[in-house]
């Protein structure tokens, strides 16, 4: 698949995702089914990182879902191996820099994100956190249009689409 057409799937997969909850499996899964990379244990794996790691609002899950999916293809196989361990977080790095910028422009957040946690992401988007792990405030977070396509599952396409742009340059080399 070409890549700006990998990219633009993968984006459109996560958006459309997202609605089912769970951010981080909604990047993960986008970027597995449009490079059929992957499994169903890395996807499973990534359940629990959503709502920003088990919804305690902590590192955005779009993001780690989008850092598991650089790090099924090009992450290192064993401890040893510290060259792709060092390659590997180097690519992570570009796509923490390239969500946080997309994040902010996207949302036209003017003042630049200090974080990459779900807690300051929601507050920037939704001009306040949610306590995901509190059901009051989870169907706040709902009531506020969570997962209305301009706001956090768009949170989740940009993710997916990074993700896709790091990874496709290194599939082959």
């Amino acid at each position: 698949m070409e890549r700006n057409t990998a990219i633009q799937k993968a984006f459109e997969t996560a958006l459309a995702n997202d609605y089912y909850s769970g951010c981080s499996q909604a990047v993960l899964g986008a970027v597995q089914s449009t490079l059929e990379i992957g499994n169903t244990d890395s996807f499973r794996a990534a359940t629990v990182l959503s709502g920003g790691v088990a919804r305690r609002g902590e590192t955005c899950g779009a993001l780690l879902g989008a850092l598991m999916a650089l790090g099924i293809e090009i992450g290192r196989s064993n401890m040893t191996d510290t060259a792709a361990y060092g390659r590997a977080t180097d690519a992570a790095q570009h796509v923490v820099d390239a969500f946080k910028s997309r994040v902010e422009s996207a949302f036209g957040l003017g003042e630049p994100l200090e974080s990459t946690l779900c807690h300051d992401i929601q507050s920037r988007v939704f001009g306040r956190a949610f306590v995901m792990n509190d059901s009051v405030d989870r169907q706040a977070f709902l009531d506020a249009g969570g997962h209305d396509s301009d706001k956090c599952p768009l949170v989740c396409a940009i993710a997916a689409g990074i993700a896709v742009e790091a990874i496709v340059p290194a599939v082959g080399e």
